[in-house]
């Protein structure tokens, strides 16, 4: 499988790897993005497009809530767009676009507002990319899968005491990608995936 890599920095074990100017603007990285993905491809098209960017910063209305939710906005809805534009251009008819919302932001969320803020706009992105005339090509696929927490080195450096049993594992949603890639086990157009890990099980639950 081919695999191409857009991120801040290099990714030596992706086929292609594009690297985004850190401090260029939301319309230029978008450029930038686009150009470079299409030289890469040289006329081919993608069987998927996934967002999987993004960071969390805590904090209320009282103190750093405009740099807070510019970081989160940054990181979470900058990404979520460009990779929405790279798939209106580049993925194949019945290909797939994965976004990465978050369950917290299915309701209010006051101890971290900016990251709130922002997934809930990738959970609105996702509904109107699933719709008509949204711009992509025929039969796609587009999901925000929401995590409660990912099992990554750095939550369990952050989090030692946590119960680890309840965090989803990256292999286990890298598997579930590569269903929906291919075909299989599709949930409805448009829909936000929830993923319950309990006792080192994860279910998918789309949310109403």
């Amino acid at each position: 499988m081919w695999v191409g890599s857009i991120d801040l920095n290099e990714n030596d074990r992706a086929d292609v790897s594009i690297v985004v100017p850190r401090d260029s603007s939301w319309i230029e990285q978008e450029q930038e993005v686009l150009g470079k993905v299409g030289d890469a491809l040289q006329n081919n098209k993608l069987d998927a497009v996934i967002c999987v960017a993004g960071g969390w910063a805590g904090g209320n209305a009282e103190k750093d809530l405009a740099k807070n939710a510019d970081l989160m906005w940054r990181q979470s809805v900058w990404t979520s767009t460009i990779s929405a534009t790279v798939a209106a251009h580049y993925l194949k008819p019945g290909g797939l676009l994965a976004l990465t919302g978050a369950q917290p932001a299915l309701k209010g969320t006051p101890g971290m507002i900016g990251y709130g803020l922002a997934k809930a706009a990738v959970h609105q992105l996702t509904h109107s990319m699933a719709g008509k005339n949204s711009g992509l090509p025929e039969g796609a696929f587009v999901v925000s899968i929401l995590p409660v927490t990912l099992d990554t080195p750095m939550n369990r450096k952050w989090m030692p005491k946590a119960d680890f049993a309840t965090w989803t594992p990256l292999n286990e949603i890298a598997g579930i990608f590569h269903k929906w890639t291919k075909g299989e086990q599709r949930h409805k157009n448009g829909a936000l995936i929830q993923l319950i890990t309990k006792d080192g099980t994860t279910q998918l639950v789309e949310s109403d």
